[in-house]
């Protein structure tokens, strides 16, 4: 498994940084790494890589649990302190550590981003807290937390609803009604509580995080929050202005075409992108397209010959 990535490195920030520093700079290089807009290959993993440092480090509790635990900071008990962690870990190292089950101790098991579930030796981890064979155990051991991704139309992450999702594990298969938020973002996550690992000796259940993966759309382009569609115009509509239609997540809207608009102005329909259920919602961005009537018929060929006839306009030699 590759290592760990510093969140704070990933997303170029220092660990002081403000909420709104922060977010800046997600943008950035969201915009940057989009698969929508950067071709390269490698872009797709480093854009789910910028999504999952942002989504955590904006989150002001998972944002706590990560500096003060690090990459581990899924995998720690809720109630446990960074010193108890530290312990943990040692002793874990010092019997071995690896995923080795150590005299039929506790495994819990964790889905990964490469994919497939994973065995973490609990008893390896934690060395001599929860006992082992041949002593008894001084306590509940918390399940572990889990993670899947969920693909979902730009439609349903803008409206929420309810979705049925089937996850495959070790101990077979289970599904799960699942409630999707409106405004949920690409690589935000859903938390399910108490449906991930098992907890032992009637300890609780660790939680289940799915993954928004927001999938490819023949009209949308999403950016974080924003939005953008194409909006086709005749050439009359373009050089007059005018008011038409635009489609939106949401359902139809208007958007007014100012005079002289050539293709590629992008036309801001404030507030209109994804919803933001703890803030400013995103924009939506009209990208004119200017398109000509595929077949003229005799009185519009005669029109724009007379329009060619009088007009000055070089659309080569513009300043």
């Amino acid at each position: 498994m590759a290592p760990s990535r510093d969140f704070y490195e990933t997303l170029g920030v220092s660990r002081d940084v403000s909420a709104d520093d922060m977010q800046r700079a997600y943008r950035k290089l969201a915009r940057t790494y989009h698969p929508d807009v950067n071709k390269d290959p490698a872009a797709e993993e480093r854009f789910k890589d910028i999504s999952e440092a942002y989504d955590v480090l904006s989150d002001p509790e998972q944002r706590r649990r990560y500096d003060a635990f690090g990459p581990d900071f899924r995998q720690v008990p809720p109630d446990m302190d960074r010193q108890t962690w530290a312990r943990a870990r040692a002793g874990a190292a010092a019997g071995g550590g690896g995923h080795a089950r150590r005299g039929g101790g506790p495994a819990e098991h964790v889905y990964t981003r490469s994919g497939g579930f994973q065995d973490i030796d609990l008893e390896a981890m934690f060395g001599g807290m929860f006992g082992g064979r041949g002593g008894g155990r001084s306590g509940p051991i918390p399940g572990a937390d889990q993670e899947a991704e969920i693909e979902l139309p730009v439609e349903e992450a803008y409206a929420g609803g309810h979705r049925t999702v089937t996850l495959s594990g070790p101990d077979g298969s289970r599904t799960l009604d699942v409630r999707i938020p409106p405004g949920v973002t690409d690589g935000q996550r859903i938390r399910l509580s108490g449906q991930g690992g098992r907890g032992g000796d009637g300890a609780t259940n660790g939680d289940l995080y799915l993954v928004v993966r927001l999938a490819p759309h023949p009209r949308y382009r999403v950016d974080g929050r924003d939005i953008t569609v194409t909006l086709p115009l005749a050439p009359w509509e373009a050089a007059l202005g005018a008011s038409v239609a635009v489609d939106t997540p949401g359902g139809e809207g208007k958007v007014w075409v100012p005079p002289g608009t050539s293709s590629g102005r992008r036309l801001r329909l404030k507030g209109q992108g994804l919803p933001n259920p703890r803030g400013r919602p995103g924009d939506l961005y009209a990208e004119a397209r200017i398109m000509v009537p595929p077949k003229l018929s005799d009185e519009e060929r005669q029109m724009f010959e007379q329009l060619a006839a009088v007009s000055t306009f070089d659309p080569r030699r513009q300043p």
